[in-house]
């Protein structure tokens, strides 16, 4: 008996280590002792073993729910599988180990200032190993209809082609919302308080899942009526392959080099049944601002209420955002991400409407003195007199403006005055430029660019002499000024100007030359540079510059110090574009968006891709920063990435991609990031990167039901053991 036992331990010691292969291991801990990890009396640390010997490259997560919110920190193993979680909170933790080749070690109960070595544990198989992938080794099972199927041959409109269509599911449509290929989504739900029901077909479940929720009215126009509901057959192929046992194709490396030394912090705050778009830390011309200092976040359509949260005390609070007008309308219904009405009950809220605002708070930015700006509603659309046509207004004698959708509103925290910035331009995402007069700039203002003198306001108070909007204008006779123009319907004139509609989603003020850049949705999509000129609007003047193959689907973008621009692209791309590279004329009646593509370079995002379509990677990146001050720690001017389905934030340095993963809770899914300097003498503790998650379900991520939006640290320690 005991040697039968034995034999089975031995056989399985066998399949495991041939298993944990796909993940090598420096062994040198096994044949020397490695040295004795040092700790303070709020650190816990200790070494990571497995039956291979020391695990190299897997985290360690602390989580504490004794403290005002929720809590965690997770750091990752160095070679010899030692870690040290520094600075923590003086609680209780439970502590456990979670990686690639593993599943999740039973967790162990301590306190700061201990020693604790971990027992890992390798995964039996594949599968389970499997579950903890990033989003992106699963979406990239997603079959993508062959070349063939486009072009009106089959139920596919004619329009879109292989390209619009990947934009769709990628960064525009599906990962603009959810992180696709997370447990959730690539299975049905199960043991939900409200079951999709039964169904003959996957087809069939896919249309019922769909529709569910307050979501289910623009998930289906997307996929129905955009897209001719052809996007129903490869997902229901994906998640029947999936439940069949199909496994990704790849597996994901663990961290490796300064990978390594990320560490990780993460807060609950909100509630469980909102989400949150976006958070703010810092004036990001001035990371110190506000140092350490509380978060403010945007919720958007779900409420209006301003989650606030202390990272220091660990404590959160609500503000609900006030209209200014009682009766402004609530911001759902057609032509929103949110509908005021449900075509089906969600599977997770049934019936109940758990989304209602009227403020859309859809971003924020704070200014060098502390105040917090948001592009947010506080009435109706109907705009004022001011704006409208007949007026006197500058802009409005230029190009009126009758309605808008979102205005302006400021929090100083300071006071916790709430004031209404009242703005005839309608507002998404929010940049302060570079000027004496602290000019606010938004996008979302359709035709036009919009903005506000925010000194000029602070000294007069009068919100009509403070903004200003413009329409855009190509300098298509190349005269170097803006003259007569013909509309954006119209073929060019070459005697006159041409009217372009290019509407900005992200808002960039070059720090370089006073020019305001934008990156445009469309296929392929472009980024439009702004001069204001002298007297805008009437010297206002653009250039476009559309995506050239292989890039395509323009989301969010940043500029850096040298007024290089850095854009999310849905062809899985950061992509570049350099002014300075282009060779032919920049005006003219040929610049019209073609006829500058050398000045673009595109540096492919990592993780697996779609197979069957060429060289490529599924991930969607949402938007995209430049950290021009090194709140982070990897140098200035590194731009960054959401890598929405890679579980975190990716880096591009020295040519190189690096993730900055957060490994619990699994589903970790960016809008948005800032940075900021609590402390420049303090080294990698006084820097840091903030972030929050932003799925518009945050129940879908690890924890399900009753999970809330969580806020993120970035922190960067010079090695994996640095206290």
């Amino acid at each position: 008996m005991r040697m039968t036992g034995l034999w089975y331990f031995g056989a399985a010691a066998i399949a495991v280590a041939a298993f944990s292969a796909a993940w090598p291991l420096r062994l040198s801990g096994q044949q020397k002792p490695a040295a004795a990890v040092q700790i303070d009396d709020d650190d816990i640390g200790g070494v990571v073993r497995s039956v291979n010997g020391p695990e190299a490259g897997v985290w360690v997560i602390a989580e504490t729910t004794e403290l005002p919110t929720r809590f965690s920190r997770s750091v990752v193993t160095d070679d010899q599988g030692r870690y040290v979680l520094p600075d923590l909170p003086k609680t209780s933790y439970n502590i456990w180990v979670r990686g690639y080749g593993l599943v999740d070690s039973p967790k162990v109960k301590s306190t700061p200032g201990k020693i604790v070595n971990l027992k890992a544990v390798v995964a039996p198989n594949e599968a389970a190993a499997a579950q903890y992938y990033p989003a992106i080794y699963w979406y990239s099972l997603l079959k993508i209809p062959e070349a063939s199927e486009f072009g009106g041959k089959g139920k596919i409109p004619a329009k879109i082609t292989q390209g619009a269509w990947l934009t769709e599911i990628k960064n525009r449509s599906c990962v603009g919302c959810h992180q696709m290929g997370q447990l959730s989504t690539r299975t049905f739900p199960k043991n939900v308080p409200h079951p999709l029901g039964n169904f003959a077909t996957s087809e069939e479940a896919w249309l019922r899942r769909i529709q569910s929720g307050q979501s289910g009215e623009r998930m289906s126009n997307t996929l129905i009526k955009d897209l001719g509901g052809a996007p129903i057959k490869y997902f229901a192929d994906w998640t029947d392959r999936i439940a069949k046992g199909e496994l990704p194709h790849a597996k994901p490396a663990r961290p490796q080099g300064v990978e390594r030394n990320i560490v990780v912090t993460t807060w609950d705050w909100l509630n469980d049944k909102h989400y949150l778009h976006d958070l703010i830390a810092s004036d990001r011309r001035y990371p110190t601002v506000n140092t350490y200092g509380p978060l403010y976040g945007s919720a958007e359509y779900s409420t209006d209420i301003i989650p606030v949260l202390d990272p220091v005390k660990h404590t959160t609070a609500n503000m609900v955002a006030p209209a200014r007008d009682a009766n402004t309308p609530e911001a759902l219904g057609p032509g929103h991400a949110a509908s005021d009405k449900l075509m089906q009950p969600s599977p997770y809220w049934g019936a109940e409407k758990i989304w209602s605002n009227q403020t859309n708070n859809h971003n924020g930015m704070f200014d060098r003195k502390g105040r917090v700006w948001f592009a947010a509603r506080s009435r109706g659309p109907d705009n004022p007199a001011f704006c409208k046509k007949g007026s006197d207004h500058p802009s409005a004698r230029l190009f009126p403006l009758e309605r808008t959708n979102r205005q302006l509103t400021m929090l100083d925290p300071k006071t916790g005055q709430y004031t209404f910035v009242d703005t005839c331009f309608g507002t998404h995402h929010l940049q302060f430029g570079y000027d004496a007069n602290d000019t606010l700039w938004t996008s979302g203002g359709g035709p036009v660019v919009g903005w506000v003198n925010t000194k000029m306001l602070d000294e007069t108070g009068d919100l009509g002499k403070s903004q200003g909007w413009t329409a855009l204008i190509l300098d298509t006779n190349g005269n170097g000024k803006r003259d007569e123009y013909v509309e954006p319907n119209q073929p060019v004139d070459p005697t006159k100007d041409k009217r372009i509609v290019s509407g900005f989603y992200a808002v960039m003020p070059s720090p370089v030359d006073g020019s305001i850049w934008g990156s445009t949705f469309g296929y392929p999509g472009s980024i439009v540079r702004l001069v204001p000129g002298p007297n805008p609007p009437a010297t206002a003047l653009a250039e476009i510059y559309n995506v050239p193959p292989p890039g395509f689907g323009v989301r969010g973008a940043d500029i850096d110090k040298k007024g290089v621009v850095w854009v999310s692209l849905a062809s899985g791309h950061l992509g570049s574009f350099d002014r300075r590279k282009c060779k032919g004329p920049l005006n003219g009646p040929k610049a019209t968006g073609n006829h500058c593509p050398e000045g673009w370079t595109f540096h492919q995002y990592p993780g697996p891709g779609f197979q069957g379509i060429g060289q490529n990677t599924a991930e969607s990146s949402y938007y995209s920063w430049v950290d021009q001050h090194n709140t982070f720690g990897l140098g200035e001017d590194v731009p960054m990435s959401t890598g929405n389905l890679n579980d975190g934030l990716i880096a591009f340095k020295d040519g190189k991609m690096i993730i900055l993963r957060v490994p619990y809770p699994l589903g970790f899914y960016a809008k948005g990031f800032d940075g900021r300097i609590d402390d420049p003498n303090a080294g990698w503790k006084g820097r840091g990167l903030w972030s929050s998650s932003g799925d518009r379900a945050p129940w879908l991520k690890e924890g399900g039901k009753g999970s809330t939006p969580i806020a993120v640290h970035f922190q960067l320690r010079p090695d994996p053991l640095a206290k």
